[in-house]
């Protein structure tokens, strides 16, 4: 994975692009390089929301437990059954016969996610990782957006 260039300490409101290379279906855990962008964005003492956006129709983004990889597993099993390829009744199939599919996955799934940050952290749980979902077979270079918005004072 590779992220783009974050910018200068304390600009906040400012979108940071993370470019993540996949390998083809399944979750990718982007937690650390998340919290990075929060860091580099905000300084250790910002209070806000971070943004998390997935700027692809085919992938999708989650918060999941990150303690035990069966559970990835499972969830990614549940995906490929719940809406599998193959379908007759898909008629967007121009792409190939996993387009379609990782549309409704993606549609299951989520495309933002909002996370409070305090002092400079996400306020994941303890077993909590934010993972980007590939839906499509081949490998890919997706891109998500990043955004840091301070807590109103006063």
């Amino acid at each position: 994975m590779v992220r783009s260039s974050f910018p200068p300490r304390g600009m906040i409101d400012v979108p940071v692009v993370l470019n993540v290379s996949t390998r083809g279906k399944g979750l990718y855990e982007i937690t650390d390089l998340v919290q990075q962008a929060v860091a580099e964005a905000g300084g250790s003492g910002m209070d806000g929301l971070c943004t998390v956006f997935m700027q692809h129709t085919s992938a999708s983004l989650t918060i999941q437990e990150n303690a035990d990889p069966s559970a990835r597993r499972d969830l990614e099993d549940w995906l490929e059954r719940s809406v599998p390829e193959h379908d007759p009744a898909y008629t967007h199939v121009d792409e190939g016969p996993d387009d379609m599919p990782s549309h409704i996955r993606s549609m299951l799934t989520d495309v933002s996610l909002g996370i409070p940050v305090q002092s400079g952290r996400l306020m994941l749980g303890t077993w909590q990782g934010i993972y980007l979902c590939e839906h499509r077979r081949s490998p890919h270079a997706r891109r998500v957006a990043v955004v840091v918005t301070p807590a109103c004072s006063g």
